[in-house]
């Protein structure tokens, strides 16, 4: 039996100024995924199919899913035992939530923080944002898909849904990966970001 690898995310943040963001950014994001995916030192992928491995099924970048939202911190937030696809529990707090608008409807996500991965050098400002769609289980992946993002300086921010990435769930099943909570499933399609791993 595989040794159980823990995941705790590929750690590419994005932006937190709409005004920043530009498409070079989220095709750098792709060249760094598939850097790390095609490197047997770090890819999640089994054996097999890093053999094979040619790069990720992408949707092509868009402006349209770079998102400007406004984030509510939420204070006095109990820490809670998230669901993975494992037994494992890892702890977190709901750190705030992100209101926006796409395609007509008005959506919502919260973010999270892990709590032991604040403790690690370099992530204390790293938060989780999980989320489901309506490309879920079709396009992508049916566990939804995860963006990292970092702690918000202002009450608006960017939600770069082209930085969308599956969890290694998706390609191995010896890692342990969250579950997107249902409260972040949006009712919306997210064509940005990666596609459903095809081998």
């Amino acid at each position: 039996m595989k040794k159980l690898i823990v995941f705790i995310g590929l750690l590419h943040f994005c932006a937190l100024s709409a005004q920043n963001w530009t498409a070079d950014d989220a095709k750098a994001f792709q060249l760094n995924l598939n850097a790390e995916f095609a490197d047997a030192k770090q890819s999640p992928l089994e054996k097999s199919d890093l053999k094979k491995f040619s790069g990720l099924d992408f949707y092509p970048v868009s402006a349209k899913y770079a998102v400007k939202a406004r984030f509510v911190r939420t204070d006095n937030q109990k820490p809670f035992g998230m669901k993975t696809s494992t037994a494992r529990l890892p702890m977190y707090v709901k750190y705030g939530v992100l209101y926006f608008e796409l395609d007509g409807k008005k959506c919502q996500l919260n973010l999270y923080q892990n709590q032991e991965l604040i403790k690690k050098p370099g992530y204390e400002d790293h938060l989780f944002l999980p989320f489901s769609d309506l490309t879920s289980g079709k396009q992508t992946y049916i566990g939804g898909r995860y963006i990292d993002m970092k702690k918000p300086k202002t009450n608006e921010v960017l939600i770069d849904f082209n930085t969308a990435y599956n969890p290694y769930c998706a390609y191995n099943h010896q890692y342990s990966c969250p579950i997107v909570p249902l409260e972040n499933d949006l009712p919306v399609a997210i064509e940005a970001g990666v596609k459903k791993f095809h081998y």
